[in-house]
């Protein structure tokens, strides 16, 4: 096994930059599949309450023999629980599905502009970390003006701010104020929905290096300093999606994969969805 960088996030909490992702995997197989991902070497697991398998995610972790405190977890609140006494009991209810005496990370899922104040529900984060339950506490697609309504109104700068990143959609201006204020960026959809996977640049790239398009990919974003969770139901992939430390791209890989953005999603506007 080949050890996964960590970075550290603005409380030092350490997060490994790689991690394994739980998005559509059905709770029937969620415990199988994490497993796998655990026994070839990943030590992040990303899930949320909206994926329904918390509480399978939880099994895995607790099934895989490993110490709690080398795997980090995350999860996310539910659309449905932003006013600040749903947001604790929704948290509540995630722990109560995973098992686990403490969660790394927590996170809110989506601003959800047209449901009322997220300001309210980051004051329940905030509580939920003052407690010790979250080691760390952060936002999911959220936008540089909900950002700064955050920085305005809250006391806990976001730790990590997960959102749609990959070759098509780079996000440079959200990533450049994540780092402005030392909130790090979390990609989900990190090759597209697949879609990057048959772009000739990619595809020369990875046959230069000897490497499949997604792990060009997936090295891209390691190297642009984002943490990234991969996501497969299936062994082979989910071993392949970790074999990405023995080789790197050069400026030139970089630059030609980064140019290759046109600000196209595979998911909703953050600045739209309410759902």
């Amino acid at each position: 096994m080949t050890d996964v960088p960590a970075l550290t996030l603005n409380n030092a909490v350490r997060i490994p930059q790689l991690g394994f992702g739980t998005y559509k995997i059905p709770p029937e197989e969620t415990r199988e599949t994490t497993l796998a991902a655990l026994e070839t070497g990943y030590r992040h697991i990303d899930t949320a309450a909206m994926y329904g398998n918390e509480k399978e995610v939880g099994q895995a972790v607790r099934d895989s023999g490993l110490d709690r405190a080398d795997v980090f977890v995350t999860s996310k609140l539910n659309n449905d629980a932003h006013a600040h006494d749903d947001a604790l009991r929704a948290f509540d209810r995630t722990m109560d599905e995973l098992g686990l005496d403490h969660l790394d990370l927590y996170l809110i899922h989506w601003p959800l502009p047209g449901k009322g104040d997220f300001v309210e529900t980051w004051q329940a984060m905030e509580e939920i970390y003052r407690s010790g339950r979250a080691k760390a506490i952060g936002v999911s697609n959220f936008q540089p003006h909900h950002l700064r309504r955050l920085l305005e109104g809250g006391d806990v700068v976001p730790a990590v701010n997960q959102i749609e990143v990959h070759p098509y959609l780079t996000q440079d201006d959200v990533r450049a104020f994540g780092a402005e204020h030392d909130i790090a960026t979390e990609a989900w959809s990190p090759i597209a929905r697949g879609k990057v996977l048959d772009d000739p640049v990619i595809k020369r790239i990875a046959e230069r290096h000897g490497k499949t398009p997604a792990q060009v990919t997936l090295r891209w974003h390691l190297q642009r300093g984002d943490i990234v969770f991969p996501k497969s139901g299936t062994r082979k992939r989910i071993e392949e999606n970790f074999d990405l430390f023995d080789f790197e791209l050069g400026t030139g890989d970089m630059g030609e994969i980064s140019a290759l953005n046109r600000d196209e999603r595979q998911g909703p506007d953050p600045d739209h969805f309410n759902g």
